[in-house]
C-alpha cells in the first residue's frame, strides 16, 4: 500500500488532539477537582506519567501491543522500534506516525487511574505503577483488542477505547482506591473540588481531544471518521443532558460538575462505538451512560463509601463497559449501524462483546492488584497521616498552587 498525504494529515492532527486530552485537558480536570493543597500533585502526576509513558512505549510497550509474536502477546521484535523509520508504512500511514498516534493513548489510560487515589498517594510509588502497569496490564489488553489478537479475530467490537482504555482504567482505579484505603476523613468530612472553573476548562478540553481519539481511530481521512465525529458529539451531548436531568429531578436543581461529569460518561461509553453505530444509537448511548453512572457514582460514595476521588470507576469504568455491551446491539443495520459481521447476529456479537469484558476486566483487576502490592513494597504508595493532612502539593514537592 502507498502512503496517503490525506490520511497522514489527519493522523497527524489526531495524535496532537489525543495529546492534547492528557496535557492540559485530563490534568485541568483533575487538577480542579481536588483540593487546594493537592492540585499541584495532580498535574504533576500527569505530567510526569505522560514523559515515562513516552519512554516506555518507544522501549517495549509499541512491540508488546502491536508487534505480531502470537494472539497474546506482540513480543519484543519491535522494541526500542527496531526496524522502523521514516520510510515504514502501517497501511497507508508512516508507522511512525502510527505508533506515535497509540503512544498517546498509552499516555492517557494510566494517567486516568491517577484519579482514583488522588490525594494519599507517594509521587514514586504512583510513578512505578503507572509505568508497569502499562507495560504489563494495558499493553497486553491492547494487543488482544487492536495488535490482531485472540479477541480481535473473534469479531470484538471495541472501536477506540471502551475496554483496552476506560474499563481497564476504571477498574484499576477502583482496585487502587480499595488497596490504598480512603483519605483521612471520608466520607464524613466534605471534599469539594477547589476549582470547578478549572474542572470545566479541562473537560471541555477533553471533548474537544475527543474528535481525534474517535474518529482517529478511523486511521483515515474519509466519511467513517465524519460518521465518528458525529456520534461523538451526539454521545456527549446526550450524556451531559441526561446526568442533568437525573440530578434536577433529584436534588431539585443541576450543577455544572453533574452537567461536565455527564459529559465525559457520554465520551466514555460512545468510544467504543464510535465506529459501528450510528446517530440515534450514539443518543442513546451516550443518554444511557448519563444516567447509569450518575446512580453507580452515588452508590459507590454514599452505600458502598469507596473513595475513588474522583469517580473514576462509576464515571469512565462504568461508562466504558456499557458502550462496550452496547454496540451489539447497535451495531444493526436497521438501527442505522454498519451491520453486524456475516453469520452473527445480535445475540452472538453481546456474547463476544461479554467474553471481551469479562477477560479484559479480570486481567486489568488482577494485574493491578498485584503491581499495587510490588509498587508499595519497592518504593512506597500512600503518604503517611500527617501529610496527608499538610498536603501533597508541599510535603512532596516543595511548592504549593496558589501563593495569594
Amino acid at each position: 500500500m502507498k502512503l496517503d498525504a490525506a490520511n497522514t494529515a489527519w493522523m497527524l492532527t489526531s495524535t496532537g488532539l489525543v495529546l492534547f486530552m492528557t496535557l492540559p485537558g485530563l490534568a485541568l480536570f483533575y487538577g480542579g477537582l481536588a483540593r487546594a493543597k493537592n492540585v499541584l500533585s495532580i498535574l504533576m502526576q500527569c505530567l510526569a506519567i505522560t514523559c515515562a509513558a513516552t519512554l516506555a512505549w518507544v522501549a517495549v510497550g509499541y512491540s508488546l501491543a502491536f508487534g505480531d509474536a502470537s494472539t497474546w502477546i506482540g513480543g519484543l521484535g519491535k522494541a526500542f522500534l527496531a526496524g522502523i523509520d521514516a520510510s515504514t508504512l502501517k497501511g497507508s500511514l508512516p508507522e511512525v506516525v502510527f505508533l506515535t498516534y497509540q503512544m498517546t493513548f498509552a499516555i492517557i489510560t494510566p494517567a486516568l487511574v491517577v484519579g482514583a487515589y488522588a490525594e494519599r498517594v507517594r509521587f514514586g510509588g504512583m510513578l512505578l505503577f503507572s509505568v508497569l502497569w502499562l507495560v504489563f496490564v494495558y499493553c497486553p489488553i491492547a494487543h488482544w483488542v487492536w495488535g490482531d489478537g485472540w479477541l480481535q479475530k473473534l469479531g470484538f467490537m471495541d472501536f477506540a477505547g471502551g475496554v483496552v482504555v476506560h474499563l481497564n482504567a476504571g477498574l484499576a482505579a477502583l482496585v487502587a482506591a480499595l488497596v490504598l484505603g480512603r483519605r483521612r476523613g471520608f466520607p464524613e468530612t466534605p471534599m469539594p473540588p477547589h476549582n470547578l472553573t478549572m474542572t470545566v476548562t479541562g473537560a471541555c478540553m477533553l471533548w474537544v481531544g475527543w474528535f481525534g481519539f474517535n474518529a482517529g481511530s478511523t486511521l483515515a481521512a474519509d466519511g467513517a471518521a465524519g460518521m465518528a465525529m458525529l456520534v461523538t458529539q451526539l454521545g456527549a451531548a446526550s450524556g451531559a443532558l441526561a446526568w442533568m436531568v437525573c440530578e434536577w429531578v433529584r436534588f431539585g436543581k443541576p450543577s455544572v460538575l453533574g452537567a461536565v461529569t455527564g459529559v465525559i460518561a457520554g465520551l466514555g461509553a460512545i468510544t467504543p462505538a464510535s465506529g459501528f453505530v450510528g446517530p440515534m444509537g450514539a443518543i442513546v448511548i451516550g443518554g444511557a451512560a448519563g444516567v447509569v453512572c450518575f446512580f453507580a457514582t452515588d452508590y459507590l460514595k454514599r452505600t458502598l463509601r469507596v473513595d475513588d476521588s474522583l469517580d473514576v470507576y462509576p464515571v469512565r469504568g462504568v461508562g466504558g463497559l456499557l458502550g462496550t455491551l452496547l454496540p451489539g446491539v447497535f451495531v444493526s443495520a436497521t438501527l442505522g449501524g454498519v451491520g453486524y459481521p456475516e453469520g452473527r447476529g445480535m445475540g452472538g456479537q453481546l456474547a463476544v462483546q461479554l467474553a471481551g469484558i469479562l477477560a479484559t476486566g479480570a486481567w486489568s483487576a488482577l494485574g493491578t492488584f498485584v503491581l499495587l502490592k510490588l509498587s508499595d513494597a519497592a518504593a512506597g504508595l500512600r503518604v503517611s497521616g500527617e501529610e496527608e493532612t499538610e498536603g501533597l502539593d508541599t510535603v512532596l514537592h516543595n511548592e504549593k498552587g496558589y501563593n495569594l
